[in-house]
């Protein structure tokens, strides 16, 4: 079917539908570029999603990501990134290969329309004129047709008339003659404008507007036939990146099938395990003799002193708090009975007699807190404030190894460094030995004697630390008081000082304290320093606690107390298991959590102070 021979009277709805079908057209553009828009902006937000859960670096989380199910949720961002990435292609090849292509085919088809339409439009206006030169030759041919009847009529009559001259009659003749002729005249020019005429219109209704009519419904079918190959290109798009997505899916899938719950349980161990032994069984101590509420000062020095050195008369030998450290203490062991009475010490904690209640008691009754030196305080500040010792002292067994291996490692790579830098400097000297215009050999030796100074630093810092490494392994034996005096751990003068700055040595956390730079200025008695900080102020109350079994306290920074009894809580429990309360104004120490019943105040002034 052809609209130049079905439609060709239907100029005017022809241009219309034309039109129509163009606006069709804009309009499926507009949609494939709003489309686009939306995997833009889809993309952009995918990759800001994957991003903001991205590990920072140099962070906490960075150290998490060790974990099979933390590695397996980083390689689904990095996969939903790459998603992000095939939509971004998707917007990019609808963007390129429909929506530019379309507009401009859209651009082209508004011109060659109104082409088409232009030359109907003229063939229209030149068939219209030829109708209106038509009507004016027929309506002339009527009137001079009419004008010489009346001439011929009174040509006759004035023949008939006997009054008329025959001048006036021959002028009536002649007159009617010459309409007649005008009259022929009119007739064979209407005619041969009808004729031509009926030929251009012929032509016009059966060539002319069917070729034009023709024209445009080869533009609007190819309009139609191109909006149909970009829907298939559409669809196409989305179908080139779905085997990418998939991969990006399998990769996801790969990696929750990598999550490997026991490799993980085994990483918290090596991240967390203390190395040190759980604690032995508690004895039974039988509370059916009368407690002794007093004790001689004899008794109780012998009782603390059992095995060790005889302190000096005067020094302050009484178990002293920690006040500017956090102690990492051993965890307190569950309760055994109704009334247990004391957790063991320790794994790096000096052993001591055990001995009766009353005698620890009234020692706790009777002490007033101190620092042993200052010594000890300026390293358990720089521990607070996480400068730590050189030999990672202040950790537990097993992380003090995993950190010394780290260190031992790190070391022997950049020795390696170093002689791989000191093996090309020889290869360089000696081929400018062999060729001396490259360089001077000479010009080496400096930079040579420079990596070896180096490398015997580094020799023997790894040497330090695999030394310390073998000891916390127990390839080596332990150190001896006087092995540790002679590498500058520590050096005193008397009796008493030794006594007092080698329990300072080990902190609350079991972590040795001094610092060897420090050792030519502890050259003044104890007791200066202990006078120092007597006048320490004492932390505020955040609290009371109410003891639910009975403690002794015989590890370094804790105290006694009795079942039932009220002491007031200085700081809470952070998570290590024990608690910080006092007696009194001069009695504070740390108590197993699982041993109270704190109530703390939330409104008291010094809630959650810590120093």
């Amino acid at each position: 079917m052809s609209w130049g021979t079905e439609l060709w009277d239907q100029f005017d709805n022809l241009e219309k539908h034309t039109q129509w079908g163009i606006d069709v057209l804009e309009k499926y553009i507009k949609f494939v570029k709003e489309r686009t828009e939306i995997e833009i902006s889809y993309a952009k937000q995918l990759r800001n999603l994957s991003k903001k859960y991205q590990p920072k670096k140099n962070s906490k989380e960075e150290e998490e990501y060790k974990y099979t199910s933390c590695k397996a949720f980083l390689a689904t961002l990095n996969e939903m990134n790459d998603y992000a990435g095939q939509h971004e292609v998707i917007s990019e090849n609808m963007t390129s290969q429909i929506t530019a292509e379309l507009a401009r085919f859209v651009q082209e088809l508004k011109q060659e329309r109104k082409s088409h339409f232009h030359d109907g439009r003229k063939a229209q206006q030149y068939i219209e004129t030829f109708w209106k030169q038509l009507e004016a030759s027929k309506r002339r041919f009527e009137r001079d047709c009419k004008e010489a009847d009346r001439a011929q009529q009174y040509f006759e009559k004035m023949d008939a008339d006997i009054n008329v001259t025959k001048a006036d009659v021959e002028k009536a003749r002649q007159q009617a003659q010459i309409r007649h002729q005008m009259a022929e005249d009119s007739k064979a020019e209407y005619s041969s404008i009808l004729q031509k005429f009926n030929h251009d219109q012929r032509e016009h209704y059966h060539t002319h507007i069917p070729n034009i009519f023709q024209k445009i419904q080869e533009m609007e079918e190819r309009r139609i036939v191109r909006i149909g190959e970009c829907m298939k290109t559409y669809a196409e798009v989305d179908r080139q990146v779905i085997p990418i997505i998939g991969k990006c899916l399998d990769g996801i899938t790969k990696a929750a099938e990598s999550i490997d719950q026991k490799n993980d349980s085994l990483l918290v161990i090596e991240a967390f395990k203390s190395g040190f032994e759980p604690p032995g069984d508690i004895d039974f101590e039988d509370f059916t003799q009368p407690m002794k509420r007093t004790v001689s000062e004899s008794s109780l020095s012998n009782s603390r002193w059992d095995g060790k050195s005889e302190p000096k008369p005067g020094s302050k030998s009484k178990g002293k708090l920690w006040p500017f450290i956090k102690k990492n203490k051993p965890p307190p062991p569950p309760p055994a009975s109704a009334s247990p009475s004391a957790v063991p010490n320790g794994p790096q904690s000096p052993k001591q007699q055990k001995e009766p209640l009353s005698h620890r008691f009234n020692e706790f009754m009777t002490s007033k807190p101190k620092i042993h030196c200052f010594r000890s305080l300026k390293r358990g500040l720089s521990l607070k404030l996480g400068g730590g010792p050189e030999d990672f002292s202040n950790l537990p067994p097993e992380q003090r190894r995993k950190k010394l291996q780290q260190k031992v490692d790190e070391l022997n790579k950049e020795i390696q460094k170093e002689m791989d830098q000191r093996d090309a400097l020889t290869k360089m000297k000696d081929v400018y030995i062999k060729n001396p215009q490259m360089g001077d050999a000479a010009s080496v030796d400096h930079k040579l004697a420079e990596l070896g100074q180096n490398m015997e630093k580094l020799r023997l810092e790894a040497q330090k630390f695999e030394g310390w490494l073998a000891e916390v392994e127990g390839r080596l034996p332990v150190r001896t008081e006087q092995s540790r005096r002679q590498s500058g751990m520590y050096d005193t003068q008397n009796t008493s000082g030794l006594n007092n700055c080698a329990q300072d040595r080990e902190s609350p956390d079991g972590s040795y304290t001094e610092e060897p730079s420090q050792e030519s200025e502890m050259k003044v008695p104890v007791t200066e320093f202990d006078d120092e900080f007597d006048d320490e102020e004492p932390l505020p109350t955040i609290g009371t606690c109410k003891a639910l079994y009975t403690f002794e306290g015989q590890n370094e920074g804790t105290i006694s107390v009795m079942e039932g009894e009220m002491l007031y809580v200085i700081e809470e429990d952070k998570g290590d298991g024990w608690t910080r309360i006092r007696r009194n104004e001069d009695e504070e120490g740390y108590v197993p959590t699982s041993y109270v019943e704190v109530y703390l105040d939330k409104n008291a002034k010094g809630a959650m102070t810590y120093i």
